[in-house]
């Protein structure tokens, strides 16, 4: 193929992308979907516009790579420390469990040890793209349900890496099974010990050296070498691009320039993997699965049930409540989209037939797009279950028996919202108390973990899960309460930090004596903002706004006391 056919080949597939992409977006779809769906189009199975897809497997490769990047970035020391326990118990029994089942029905209907072990670890996999965003668009991620879907998803992740040296193995000529399966422990268990070290002692001062030269563009180009050097080395090795991509990521991560690698990396990513999914698409016969449709729904069918009662029996066995554990069934029963990457590099070492794998290609695909579905009927199955209980005690604990590092707020009105959002956007786990049951209730529906209590009372503070909490913010309107609140936290959790919404000066005075960590003055804030919002708009530059601000601030806004003359 010359120059110009690959570059014809890479204008084809970003016109593709172009139109149909759009078009699942506009009916709130996932772009994965208008990926694959663009493949299908454009492929030999669809319109035939491109027949020799070479070069585009070529670069949809190195989308996995930059995908297992993000994902190792994602996987920093104190995220598994705080999940620990879901990510490597709850994870890896869901995977194990998933995948023997499925292995030993793929075993027993004569398929071989090699392809059940396969299409076993395959399709225990769920999609972290379509599940971690419908988490995002609910507000879900920092939720009980949302911790615990995405822990699994995260070792689900890290299963991709053996999975794929698995495979890699197997197809090698002369490889057995259990040969093959030591053969990865112990390449793999080399390779993480070398790289570990390189990147200990090497990542960090090479980044400090390039950051301190303030070229965006040369620290680009040193996070693609970082990237993509790991994974040629252990790709000489004999493993896979994939591992090296995610122990750079996991490296990376502890470091103080993670959040600009993301940025930069981001792109390249998105472009690659769509790509990627663009060419499972190409690769997808419709004909085929038109003929074949029976068996392929009912392979469907089976998969969404088994994996729900797999994943919500394992949450039941560990003793997290019956609505979380249904709910995160439901949305991890889907295939994902490693699923893919498997079934295409087991396909082309024929380890399982394109046959087998256009079906497997096909389920994966349906079940995707059932996710949002299985999401609402987990929320329905949810709500059912909380109005039985009508919120008892009994449902409170069960709910909030096992969450750690949490932040606990006090009042949920517009100002403990906000709060809550801010922290859901970040990842992090909070649990609210209110008093008004309306509220509580709307919230509850909305999959919030939001309950009725009384915030000055110790024991129900203490069923919130203070003595497990990260910090505490209350945020009540009522003075007396919000005072008691403090005292009550402070007096049984003295290292608890506690940031507390203030109404006046006085009150600020009140909070700090009675034990609050910080205080914040709800008219003195609100006026410091509009102040900034005047000058901004006079042309005055952020700098001073901020000096400006900042100096009404330390001396905890006495110079705005002293103006209005407040109390």
């Amino acid at each position: 193929m010359n120059h110009s056919e690959y570059l014809i080949d890479i204008l084809i597939f970003l016109a593709a992308a172009v139109i149909v992409v759009p078009v699942f977006k506009r009916f709130n779809s996932s772009p994965i979907l208008g990926y694959l769906a663009a493949g299908v189009v454009i492929g030999p199975h669809g319109t035939a516009i491109i027949g020799n897809t070479e070069a585009a497997h070529t670069l949809a490769e190195f989308g996995v790579v930059f995908l297992l990047f993000m994902i190792g970035m994602e996987l920093s020391v104190e995220r598994l420390k705080a999940l620990g326990a879901r990510v490597f118990g709850l994870g890896s029994l869901q995977v194990i469990v998933t995948g023997s089942l499925v292995g030993a029905v793929v075993w027993s209907l004569g398929l071989g040890i090699d392809a059940a072990t396969i299409i076993g670890g395959g399709l225990a996999l769920s999609s972290t793209a379509f599940v971690l965003q419908l988490l995002v668009e609910r507000g879900e991620r920092a939720t009980p349900f949302g911790l615990t879907t995405f822990s699994i998803l995260l070792l689900q992740d890290l299963a991709v890496v053996p999975l794929l040296l698995l495979v890699t193995l197997l197809g090698s000529e002369g490889s057995s099974f259990i040969e093959a399966f030591g053969m990865a422990v112990v390449k793999g268990g080399i390779a993480l010990v070398v790289v570990i070290a390189f990147g200990r002692f090497l990542l960090r001062p090479l980044f400090h050296m390039i950051a301190g030269m303030r070229n965006p563009e040369l620290f680009v180009s040193t996070t693609l070498l970082v990237v993509l050097g790991m994974g040629w080395v252990m790709s000489l090795a004999g493993l896979s691009m994939e591992l090296g991509a995610l122990l750079a990521g996991l490296l990376l991560s502890e470091t103080e320039y993670r959040h600009q690698i993301e940025a930069d990396i981001r792109p390249f990513r998105g472009i690659l993997l769509g790509l990627f999914f663009m060419t499972i698409g190409m690769s997808i016969d419709i004909v085929y699965i038109v003929t074949h449709l029976g068996l392929i729904m009912m392979i469907f069918a089976a998969l969404l049930i088994g994996k729900s009662f797999v994943a919500a029996g394992l949450c039941r066995i560990i003793g997290m409540p019956a609505n979380t554990s249904v709910r995160v069934g439901l949305a991890l029963s889907q295939g994902g989209e490693f699923g893919f990457v498997l079934f295409g590099a087991a396909m082309a070492l024929d380890l399982i037939s394109s046959e087998v794998a256009q079906v497997l290609m096909a389920v994966i695909t349906l079940s995707m797009i059932a996710t949002p579905a299985m999401f609402y009927a987990g929320k329905r199955f949810d709500g059912w279950l909380d109005r039985r209980s009508d919120g008892s005690q009994d449902a409170f604990d069960a709910e909030v028996e096992d969450l750690n590092n949490h932040v606990l707020i006090a009042g949920f009105g517009r100002v403990g919202q906000t709060v809550a959002k801010v922290l859901s956007d970040a990842g992090l786990s909070y649990v609210a108390l209110d008093l008004d049951q309306t509220r509580v209730k709307k919230c509850r529906a909305n999959g919030m973990p939001v309950y009725y209590g009384d915030a000055d009372q110790i024991f129900v503070l203490e069923a919130a899960g203070a003595a497990r909490a990260r910090t505490a913010v209350i945020t009540l309107d009522h003075e007396g309460v919000a005072s008691k609140a403090v005292a009550a936290l402070r007096g049984n959790f003295p290292d608890l930090p506690i940031y507390v919404r203030a109404r006046n000066k006085q009150h600020m005075r009140h909070l700090e004596e009675v034990g609050a960590t910080a205080v914040v003055s709800e008219a003195a804030e609100s006026s410091l903002q509009l102040g900034s919002i005047v000058l901004t708009s006079l042309d005055v530059s952020t700098d001073e706004i901020a000096s400006v601000i900042q100096n009404y601030r330390e001396d905890d806004y006495a110079r705005l006391e002293e103006i209005v003359g407040g109390n």
